[in-house]
């Protein structure tokens, strides 16, 4: 036979534990019941229940003495939680939560204990007691949001009850007992979202009604309960089950209404079927089922029905939907007149009614918040809303708006309520609501709107030493709005108030403004310069200053304001503006007016004096922009000089190019660009400037000068020189024109400035034959450098014979020689004859020239050879022959006149010249026949 097979009064040994095990409960349940709140601490006391529950559970069965005293033990430990209870009601402490917790388990081991006992003689209904512990701590759980917990009491709740028929119960207490925890079941369920059982839960309980309008009136509530969760939801989706559970609700009210006896009960069913009419409005408005929503309110109207103060908000907003607007303004004006309306609902109801309407609306919101305040207290905080809502975000309309806003807050009516100090809060939040107002049409430059409601908004900031900077605040930007207006003499006024109340930077910034709008450019530097002793002064004004000056074309002001900020540069300083940029901009203005010539040149220096103290890279910037700033100045330097050298304004150009060969050498980066044909001329063309200059003003370049303008063109000459050999960059366009043009103006300066130092004939001589050597010379170079060579105070002869013979060789190689020029090359070498020597020497010296031009006139067509260079060269040859003959210098005159004689053949229109020549030759043989040439020349010899 098994132990377990043994009857209950045969097993001693296990009778006794379970005696021990119940005497030990009891002992718990005595310290349970000497707790109090103060100091209770049911942890441990819960953890013994516990086990010594689970002991005794699993000796289960229980000999039938033993559930009387386990009862009994199931009732003190429930009667002790429940003095915890009503004794921690009346305490404050901030552990209640902690507290509940631990009293709710010691309830749970109670039903557990009274479910361990089972049926005991003589107590009636031990189910439904067992069951209504279960009950009643599920409550407690679920309250504490211990759901599943909760869930396991109300289940074994329903196991206990379920096993009576329904039709059986006659207690009153013990039917609705039954509801209440099918409903409570129900609502736990929804709370761990197993909405469907919920549901069904809710279902069975129309079972358990037994006819009674409190049963019908608690179900229907719970309807309502879980439909106005659901609505809450704003789910489109979820309207149609919020209106299925409404609709159980509005049933189960009627439902109520018929079996109803006692007329309070009937006013509660009343009122939850008003409800419940109300929240479906509510969710027809959901789903846009606006005629629906009308329907319900027509039903909760009639015969004075419902008066709740949300109907007009829902039938107007109904009527909205419909667009029926002039319907919609009559419920909104209806409810001026009721003064059972809370403002919360009729603030609700304007700004439905705008945001719905629009602009059109706005008059009548204005209208209605005014009839409001005659008919009850109105708040500081709806008058916040309706303004903030009238106002809107801008868009279309915002003109409009803003005139009625600005209209309703400055009602003598609405600035009261915001007096003392308890509307601090809403008359801060009015001020900003017109704040953002005026400054968004301040953005939009709609500045006399701007200014209304900028000026609006001070009536909403107090007169008193706090408020005094917000007042300045309020003033300055009332100036702005008058300067957008162009109202100088107000923006003047307003700032001029801003300033009594805050002096600073900001007030003296736009006195400088107002200076600028009224053409006063005196006035406006005065104001710019005592802008930087203000003590929040930053060298940023000084930026604004000269960026507003320009817009005002007020270029003056502008320089000034740019040529105070460089004096805040120095080494090391951080500034918001590069140096080069502030530079730059002020070139730029001076650049407008050409007679600022001057200015601009002082300030390219100081930028050449900047960089060369800072370094390019710091001073420029690296990389990109820094070589973009370097090519600016270089740029804008070459531009400035080449203008200049137009204007005849040569001293200022030769400083203009000198500083763009300068700024062209730059190097960014550690790289220089290929800028070498551009410093090529800026040095040459400095140069001749000087040149001019020195001619212009009639007054010799000092010898340090010279020198000076000499180491530029050494400097010049080895970039030439690097072009010419091919050694250095090719320039494509720029290569030809520096070969030609810009190598002849380096040699002619060069000649001309080292005539000018001892012993320059080599030197001189040296360029010429190197210029005469290149590529870029050709015979007008060279007629122009013999043509200077060989006049003035500082001629020399030798390099202008040198330039002329290039220049006559290079004439007679080409295919097509000008001989022009060749008769103007040979009229100069026969003056430059008598420079080398004096006598026969001279004599040969311009011979060998005459000789050398017949000899190019030989095999000529007629006329190819110019015919008054013929002429001149003819009688001039001629003419020669006179002297000698008068000195009996038979042999030096026969030669002369033989030269002349046949230059003359060969030169057309000389044939009566030619007659005579001959003819006087004739006569002069015959009278000095027999005599030799003074050389022992032969008579014979002729030419």
């Amino acid at each position: 036979m098994r132990i377990s097979e043994i009857s209950p009064e045969l097993r001693p040994g296990i009778h006794e534990s379970q005696s021990q095990i119940l005497d030990e409960i009891e002992v718990s349940i005595k310290e349970a019941e000497s707790l109090s709140p103060g100091n209770f601490s049911a942890e441990k006391l819960c953890s013994k229940l516990q086990k010594s529950l689970s002991r005794l559970t699993s000796l289960a069965p229980l000999p039938k003495s033993f559930n009387l005293k386990i009862w009994k033990l199931s009732y003190r430990l429930w009667n002790a939680c429940v003095d915890l209870s009503n004794a921690a009601g009346i305490r404050s402490s901030g552990d209640d939560i902690k507290i509940d917790e631990e009293q709710v388990k010691l309830r749970h081991i109670s039903a557990d204990l009274l479910f361990l006992a089972g049926d005991v003689t003589g107590i009636p209904s031990p189910s439904f007691k067992s069951a209504s512990f279960y009950y009643k701590t599920g409550l407690i759980w679920h309250d504490l949001k211990k759901f599943h917990l909760a869930a396991n009491c109300f289940e074994r709740a329903t196991d206990l009850t379920s096993k009576i028929e329904t039709d059986e119960i006659s207690d009153v207490g013990e039917r609705k007992f039954l509801l209440d925890l099918n409903l409570a079941r129900s609502r736990t369920a929804w709370e761990v979202s197993e909405r469907n059982l919920a549901l069904t839960l809710l279902n069975r309980s129309k079972k358990l009604l037994f006819g009674s309008s409190e049963s019908c009136k608690s179900l229907a509530n719970q309807y309502l309960i879980f439909g106005k969760l659901v609505l809450s939801k704003n789910q489109a989706s979820a309207n149609n089950e919020a209106l299925k559970l409404m609709n159980e609700a509005l049933d189960m009210c009627e439902k109520g209404l018929r079996t109803v006896r006692n007329p309070d009960e009937t006013l509660a069913l009343k009122t939850l079927r008003s409800k419940s009419l109300r929240f479906m409005a509510a969710t027809h408005l959901q789903g846009e089922e606006f005629e629906s929503v009308l329907k319900c309110i027509r039903v909760l109207r009639e015969g004075n029905g419902d008066q709740h103060p949300c109907l007009p908000v829902l039938a107007m907003k109904a009527w909205l939907g419909l667009g029926r607007h002039g319907e919609a303004e009559k419920e909104l004006r209806g409810m001026v007149v009721n003064k059972g309306i809370p403002e919360g609902i009729w603030v609700s109801a304007v700004e439905a009614y705008f945001q719905a309407v629009g602009v059109a609306g706005a008059e009548t919101a204005k209208r209605v918040f005014l009839g409001l305040l005659g008919r009850c207290h109105v708040s500081a905080g709806a008058a916040v809303r309706v303004a903030h809502k009238v106002v809107g975000e801008g868009g279309e309309g915002s003109h409009v708006r803003a005139k009625v806003v600005a209209e309703l807050v400055s009602d003598e009516r609405v600035v009261a309520l915001f007096a003392g100090e308890a509307a601090d809060k809403d008359r801060k939040a009015m001020h900003a609501v017109l704040w953002n107002c005026a400054s968004d049409h301040f953005r939009a430059k709609d500045y006399e709107t701007s200014s209304e409601m900028f000026e609006k908004a001070m009536l909403y900031v107090p007169y008193d030493i706090e408020n005094r900077i917000l007042r300045a605040k309020c003033f300055r930007v009332l100036c702005l709005c008058h300067l957008g207006l162009s109202q100088l003499d107000r923006a003047q006024e307003y700032i001029n108030e801003a300033e009594k109340l805050e002096p600073n930077i900001a007030c003296a910034f736009l006195k400088f403004k107002i200076y600028l709008e009224k053409r006063d450019q005196n006035g406006a530097i005065n104001q710019m310069e005592a802008m930087v002793t203000c003590l929040d002064f930053t060298p940023d004004f000084l930026s604004l200053s000269a960026h507003e000056a320009i817009a005002c074309g007020a270029l003056p002001v502008a320089v000034s304001s740019l040529s105070s900020l460089l004096n805040f540069y120095s080494a090391g300083k951080s500034m918001p503006t590069p140096e080069v940029v502030v530079l730059r901009t002020l070139i730029t203005v001076l650049n407008r007016d050409p007679c600022n010539e001057p200015e601009v040149l002082k300030f390219t220096k100081r930028a050449h004096a900047r960089m060369s103290e800072l370094g390019p890279n710091s001073f420029f910037g690296k990389g990109e922009v820094g070589r973009r700033e370097r090519n600016w100045f270089a740029v804008n330097s070459w531009n400035f000089g080449t203008r200049t050298g137009k204007e005849e304004k040569y001293e200022i150009c030769a400083e203009f190019l000198e500083l763009a060969s300068e700024f062209y050498c730059v190097m960014i980066d550690g790289e220089v660009e290929e800028n070498n044909a551009m410093v090529c001329k800026s040095l040459i063309l400095a140069v001749s400037a000087m040149i001019a200059a020195e001619k212009q003003r009639k007054t010799a370049l000092p010898e340090s000068d010279v020198k000076r303008a000499l180491e530029l063109l050494h400097r010049a000459g080895k970039i030439l020189t690097s072009i010419s050999s091919g050694s250095g960059p090719q320039f494509d366009e720029d290569l030809t024109t520096i070969e030609t043009s810009f190598f002849f103006i380096y040699t002619f300066n060069a000649y001309d400035l080292s005539g000018r130092l001892d012993n320059p004939g080599s030197q001189q001589l040296l360029l010429i034959k190197n210029f005469a050597s290149s590529k870029a010379c050709t015979p007008q170079y060279l007629l122009q450098i013999g043509h200077s060579a060989s006049q003035g105070s500082r001629c020399n002869p030798e390099v202008a014979k040198s330039a002329l013979e290039a220049c006559l060789s290079s004439l007679l190689a080409s295919p097509s020689p000008d001989y022009q020029m060749v008769g103007l090359v040979v009229r100069k070498l026969i003056g430059l004859a008598g420079w080398f020597s004096k006598g026969t020497d001279a004599d040969d010296e311009a011979y060998r020239v005459y000789k050398q031009a017949y000899r190019m006139m030989v095999g000529l067509k007629e006329g190819e050879y110019p015919i008054e260079e013929g002429k001149w060269l003819a009688t001039t040859a001629w003419n020669r022959a006179a002297l000698p003959v008068r000195l009996g210098r038979i042999g030096v005159a026969r030669r002369w006149m033989k030269i002349g004689l046949e230059l003359a053949r060969h030169v057309p229109g000389m044939v009566g010249y030619r007659e005579s020549m001959e003819d006087f030759v004739g006569g002069f043989e015959k009278k000095f026949q027999g005599h030799d040439d003074d050389n022992g020349e032969s008579r014979s010899q002729l030419l």
